[in-house]
């Protein structure tokens, strides 16, 4: 018995099929990275909307400082809801942003953890 003509060695098959994927997720890195740089682009909207920072306060809730044009404002975040939590006269100050937090439950750790560290 001998093969049909056409068959081509597994190997040479395989090889084809890794290189056809390789290209396949190539182009999707590539495109995906000039969506992100084109979404960058959008004229207008640079200056309009900004998010200052946020913070994750749950699983699904964060709490983000934006600003809209001169308006700076403090809105709560949660699924199917957004909510304003503080409209603020002025720029909050640059201070607040540098001021550590501290966490009295950290801080307990710490020293919990020292004192038997030292035992």
């Amino acid at each position: 018995m001998t093969s049909p003509p056409d068959a081509m060695p597994l190997g040479a098959g395989l090889g084809q099929t890794a290189l056809s994927l390789l290209l396949v997720l190539a182009a999707i890195f590539v495109l995906a990275w000039l969506l992100r740089r084109v979404q960058g682009i959008r004229p207008g909207a640079a200056g309009a909307l900004q998010v200052q920072g946020g913070l994750q306060v749950g699983a699904k809730e964060r709490v983000l400082m934006i600003r809209a044009g001169d308006t700076h404002l403090l809105i709560g975040v949660a699924p199917g809801r957004v909510q304003t939590l503080h409209v603020f006269e002025q720029p909050p100050s640059a201070d607040l942003e540098a001021a550590p937090v501290s966490s009295g439950f950290a801080d307990a750790m710490r020293k919990t953890l020292r004192g038997r560290a030292s035992q």
